[in-house]
Protein backbone atom coordinates (compact mmCIF):
# COMPACT_ATOMS: atom_id res chain seq x y z
CA UNK A 1 0.00 0.00 0.00
CA UNK A 2 2.67 2.45 0.77
CA UNK A 3 4.97 1.43 -2.55
CA UNK A 4 4.15 4.24 -5.14
CA UNK A 5 5.70 2.34 -8.33
CA UNK A 6 2.73 -0.10 -7.76
CA UNK A 7 0.03 2.56 -9.36
CA UNK A 8 0.16 3.84 -12.70
CA UNK A 9 -0.67 7.13 -13.80
CA UNK A 10 -3.71 8.32 -15.00
CA UNK A 11 -3.63 8.48 -19.26
CA UNK A 12 -7.18 9.18 -20.03
CA UNK A 13 -9.23 11.82 -20.42
CA UNK A 14 -12.14 11.35 -17.72
CA UNK A 15 -9.62 11.01 -15.11
CA UNK A 16 -12.01 9.84 -12.36
CA UNK A 17 -13.23 6.75 -14.04
CA UNK A 18 -9.56 5.61 -14.14
CA UNK A 19 -8.75 6.37 -10.87
CA UNK A 20 -11.50 4.02 -9.59
CA UNK A 21 -10.81 1.49 -12.55
CA UNK A 22 -7.47 1.26 -10.79
CA UNK A 23 -8.87 0.91 -6.84
CA UNK A 24 -11.61 -1.72 -8.16
CA UNK A 25 -8.79 -3.79 -9.83
CA UNK A 26 -6.37 -3.96 -6.26
CA UNK A 27 -10.28 -4.66 -4.45
CA UNK A 28 -10.73 -7.67 -7.05
CA UNK A 29 -7.48 -9.37 -7.25
CA UNK A 30 -6.61 -8.68 -3.40
CA UNK A 31 -4.26 -6.06 -2.56
CA UNK A 32 -7.00 -4.57 -1.20
CA UNK A 33 -9.37 -5.85 1.45
CA UNK A 34 -11.79 -4.61 4.00
CA UNK A 35 -10.14 -2.42 5.88
CA UNK A 36 -7.55 -1.17 4.56
CA UNK A 37 -6.59 2.44 4.18
CA UNK A 38 -5.78 3.95 1.02
CA UNK A 39 -2.79 6.31 0.74
CA UNK A 40 -3.45 9.91 2.01
CA UNK A 41 -5.07 11.95 -0.72
CA UNK A 42 -2.15 14.50 -1.35
CA UNK A 43 0.37 11.11 -1.66
CA UNK A 44 -2.40 9.08 -3.95
CA UNK A 45 -2.80 11.94 -6.25
CA UNK A 46 0.81 12.45 -6.42
CA UNK A 47 1.19 8.35 -7.64
CA UNK A 48 -1.66 8.58 -9.74
CA UNK A 49 -0.80 11.57 -11.79
CA UNK A 50 -4.19 13.06 -10.98
CA UNK A 51 -5.41 16.47 -9.34
CA UNK A 52 -6.93 16.21 -6.26
CA UNK A 53 -9.92 17.61 -7.18
CA UNK A 54 -10.16 14.28 -9.87
CA UNK A 55 -9.66 12.32 -6.79
CA UNK A 56 -11.97 13.37 -4.45
CA UNK A 57 -14.01 12.84 -7.67
CA UNK A 58 -13.75 8.90 -7.74
CA UNK A 59 -13.60 9.01 -3.77
CA UNK A 60 -17.14 10.31 -3.81
CA UNK A 61 -18.96 7.87 -6.27
CA UNK A 62 -16.56 4.85 -4.19
CA UNK A 63 -18.65 6.82 -1.18
CA UNK A 64 -21.75 6.74 -2.45
CA UNK A 65 -21.73 3.25 -3.38
CA UNK A 66 -20.61 2.03 0.00
CA UNK A 67 -17.19 1.10 -1.14
CA UNK A 68 -14.50 3.73 0.80
CA UNK A 69 -15.37 5.59 4.18
CA UNK A 70 -13.59 9.11 3.49
CA UNK A 71 -12.03 10.15 6.48
CA UNK A 72 -12.31 13.75 6.35
CA UNK A 73 -9.81 15.69 8.55
CA UNK A 74 -7.22 13.64 10.82
CA UNK A 75 -4.57 11.37 9.39
CA UNK A 76 -4.98 8.89 6.41
CA UNK A 77 -6.78 8.56 3.61
CA UNK A 78 -9.97 6.61 2.80
CA UNK A 79 -10.74 3.45 4.39
CA UNK A 80 -12.39 0.65 2.27
CA UNK A 81 -15.33 -0.54 4.48
CA UNK A 82 -15.37 -3.67 6.35
CA UNK A 83 -19.92 -4.14 5.91
CA UNK A 84 -22.03 -4.09 2.98
CA UNK A 85 -23.19 0.03 2.94
CA UNK A 86 -26.61 1.15 1.65
CA UNK A 87 -25.09 1.83 -1.93
CA UNK A 88 -27.26 -1.11 -3.49
CA UNK A 89 -30.27 -0.49 -1.48
CA UNK A 90 -30.14 3.18 -3.22
CA UNK A 91 -29.67 1.83 -6.41
CA UNK A 92 -32.20 -0.57 -6.17
CA UNK A 93 -35.07 1.54 -4.74
CA UNK A 94 -34.21 4.06 -7.61
CA UNK A 95 -34.49 1.08 -10.24
CA UNK A 96 -37.65 -0.10 -9.01
CA UNK A 97 -38.65 3.78 -9.17
CA UNK A 98 -38.07 4.15 -12.60
CA UNK A 99 -39.82 0.93 -13.60
CA UNK A 100 -36.89 -0.93 -14.33
CA UNK A 101 -38.56 -4.02 -13.00
CA UNK A 102 -41.79 -5.22 -13.24
CA UNK A 103 -43.80 -5.54 -10.36
CA UNK A 104 -44.12 -8.97 -11.40
CA UNK A 105 -40.58 -9.38 -11.81
CA UNK A 106 -40.40 -7.99 -7.86
CA UNK A 107 -43.29 -10.69 -6.49
CA UNK A 108 -41.21 -13.47 -7.95
CA UNK A 109 -37.99 -12.74 -6.93
CA UNK A 110 -39.23 -12.00 -3.43
CA UNK A 111 -41.21 -15.19 -3.78
CA UNK A 112 -37.61 -17.04 -4.50
CA UNK A 113 -35.50 -15.41 -1.94
CA UNK A 114 -38.40 -15.98 1.22
CA UNK A 115 -39.04 -19.44 0.02
CA UNK A 116 -35.78 -20.57 0.31
CA UNK A 117 -34.83 -18.23 3.34
CA UNK A 118 -37.80 -20.09 5.22
CA UNK A 119 -37.26 -23.40 4.14
CA UNK A 120 -33.05 -22.84 5.45
CA UNK A 121 -34.51 -20.96 8.65
CA UNK A 122 -36.52 -24.27 9.32
CA UNK A 123 -33.51 -26.39 9.10
CA UNK A 124 -30.61 -24.04 10.79
CA UNK A 125 -32.59 -21.09 12.66
CA UNK A 126 -31.40 -21.80 16.28
CA UNK A 127 -33.79 -20.97 19.83
CA UNK A 128 -32.01 -17.72 19.78
CA UNK A 129 -33.39 -16.80 16.26
CA UNK A 130 -36.78 -18.45 17.19
CA UNK A 131 -37.00 -16.29 20.13
CA UNK A 132 -35.97 -12.95 18.43
CA UNK A 133 -38.64 -13.85 15.70
CA UNK A 134 -41.22 -14.25 18.47
CA UNK A 135 -40.35 -11.05 19.74
CA UNK A 136 -41.35 -9.31 16.53
CA UNK A 137 -44.11 -10.41 16.13
CA UNK A 138 -45.10 -9.80 20.00
CA UNK A 139 -44.82 -6.38 18.78
CA UNK A 140 -46.92 -6.50 16.29
CA UNK A 141 -49.90 -7.56 19.02
CA UNK A 142 -49.47 -4.08 20.29
CA UNK A 143 -53.04 -2.84 19.41
CA UNK A 144 -51.92 0.50 19.03
CA UNK A 145 -49.35 0.04 16.40
CA UNK A 146 -50.10 2.09 13.16
CA UNK A 147 -49.41 1.32 9.75
CA UNK A 148 -45.66 2.09 9.35
CA UNK A 149 -44.99 0.20 12.54
CA UNK A 150 -46.45 -2.40 11.59
CA UNK A 151 -44.55 -2.28 8.32
CA UNK A 152 -41.48 -2.00 9.84
CA UNK A 153 -42.19 -5.20 12.23
CA UNK A 154 -43.11 -7.45 9.05
CA UNK A 155 -39.86 -5.89 7.19
CA UNK A 156 -37.51 -7.25 10.09
CA UNK A 157 -39.49 -10.59 10.48
CA UNK A 158 -38.75 -11.51 7.03
CA UNK A 159 -35.09 -10.33 7.62
CA UNK A 160 -34.80 -11.83 10.70
CA UNK A 161 -35.83 -15.36 8.66
CA UNK A 162 -32.77 -14.51 6.12
CA UNK A 163 -30.74 -13.88 8.60
CA UNK A 164 -31.03 -16.56 10.62
CA UNK A 165 -30.30 -18.91 7.39
CA UNK A 166 -26.43 -17.89 8.59
CA UNK A 167 -26.17 -17.27 4.72
CA UNK A 168 -25.06 -12.90 4.86
CA UNK A 169 -25.40 -12.66 1.42
CA UNK A 170 -29.11 -13.26 0.95
CA UNK A 171 -30.06 -11.75 4.76
CA UNK A 172 -28.58 -8.28 2.72
CA UNK A 173 -30.27 -8.73 -0.24
CA UNK A 174 -33.74 -9.08 1.42
CA UNK A 175 -33.06 -6.48 4.30
CA UNK A 176 -32.56 -4.37 0.88
CA UNK A 177 -35.51 -5.57 -1.44
CA UNK A 178 -37.97 -4.78 1.85
CA UNK A 179 -35.95 -1.59 2.09
CA UNK A 180 -36.59 -0.65 -1.56
CA UNK A 181 -40.50 -1.47 -1.37
CA UNK A 182 -41.10 0.36 1.81
CA UNK A 183 -43.37 2.82 0.63
CA UNK A 184 -44.96 0.72 -2.00
CA UNK A 185 -45.54 -1.50 0.87
CA UNK A 186 -47.31 1.20 3.30
CA UNK A 187 -49.39 2.69 0.04
CA UNK A 188 -51.23 -1.33 -0.30
CA UNK A 189 -52.02 -1.06 3.54
CA UNK A 190 -52.84 2.26 3.20
CA UNK A 191 -55.47 1.56 0.00
CA UNK A 192 -56.97 -1.50 1.97
CA UNK A 193 -60.70 -0.64 3.52
CA UNK A 194 -59.85 -1.68 7.10
CA UNK A 195 -56.11 -2.30 7.51
CA UNK A 196 -56.45 -3.88 10.73
CA UNK A 197 -58.54 -6.84 9.54
CA UNK A 198 -55.43 -7.71 7.03
CA UNK A 199 -53.07 -7.02 9.84
CA UNK A 200 -55.32 -10.02 12.00
CA UNK A 201 -54.58 -12.58 8.76
CA UNK A 202 -50.71 -11.52 8.34
CA UNK A 203 -50.33 -11.84 11.99
CA UNK A 204 -51.74 -15.02 12.23
CA UNK A 205 -49.98 -16.15 8.56
CA UNK A 206 -46.49 -14.84 10.71
CA UNK A 207 -47.25 -16.99 13.65
CA UNK A 208 -48.01 -20.32 11.66
CA UNK A 209 -44.95 -19.27 9.87
CA UNK A 210 -42.79 -19.44 12.91
CA UNK A 211 -44.51 -22.37 14.28
CA UNK A 212 -43.04 -24.40 10.89
CA UNK A 213 -39.71 -23.37 11.36
CA UNK A 214 -39.63 -23.99 15.17
CA UNK A 215 -41.03 -27.52 14.36
CA UNK A 216 -38.85 -28.10 11.31
CA UNK A 217 -41.53 -28.64 8.30
CA UNK A 218 -39.43 -27.40 5.76
CA UNK A 219 -42.19 -28.36 3.12
CA UNK A 220 -45.31 -26.80 5.23
CA UNK A 221 -43.44 -23.55 6.01
CA UNK A 222 -42.61 -23.14 2.10
CA UNK A 223 -46.07 -23.34 1.53
CA UNK A 224 -47.08 -20.96 4.27
CA UNK A 225 -44.65 -18.43 2.90
CA UNK A 226 -45.78 -18.76 -0.59
CA UNK A 227 -49.44 -18.19 0.19
CA UNK A 228 -48.96 -15.27 2.68
CA UNK A 229 -46.48 -13.21 0.30
CA UNK A 230 -48.99 -13.88 -2.82
CA UNK A 231 -51.90 -13.56 -0.90
CA UNK A 232 -51.42 -9.81 0.50
CA UNK A 233 -49.69 -8.68 -3.15
CA UNK A 234 -53.07 -9.74 -4.48
CA UNK A 235 -55.15 -8.36 -1.56
CA UNK A 236 -53.32 -5.16 -1.70
CA UNK A 237 -52.75 -4.94 -4.84
CA UNK A 238 -48.72 -4.06 -3.95
CA UNK A 239 -47.24 -2.39 -6.85
CA UNK A 240 -50.04 -2.82 -9.20
CA UNK A 241 -49.91 -6.53 -9.02
CA UNK A 242 -53.69 -7.68 -10.13
CA UNK A 243 -55.72 -10.64 -8.41
CA UNK A 244 -53.94 -12.60 -11.41
CA UNK A 245 -50.94 -12.51 -10.14
CA UNK A 246 -49.07 -15.31 -8.88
Amino acid sequence: MTDADSWQPVQRVRTYEQVMAQIEERILDGRLKAGDHLPSERELAVSLGVSRPSLRESLRVLEALGIVDVRRGGEGGAVLVGTPGPGFVNLLKLQLALGHFSHTDVLETRLALEEWSSAEAAQRASEADHHALGGILDAMDDTEIDVREFNRLDAAFHVAIAESTGNALTAHFMGSLRTAINRQMIEAYERLENWHETAITVRAEHRAILEAIEQHRTADVVQLMSEHITSFYQLGNVGGVSNTAG
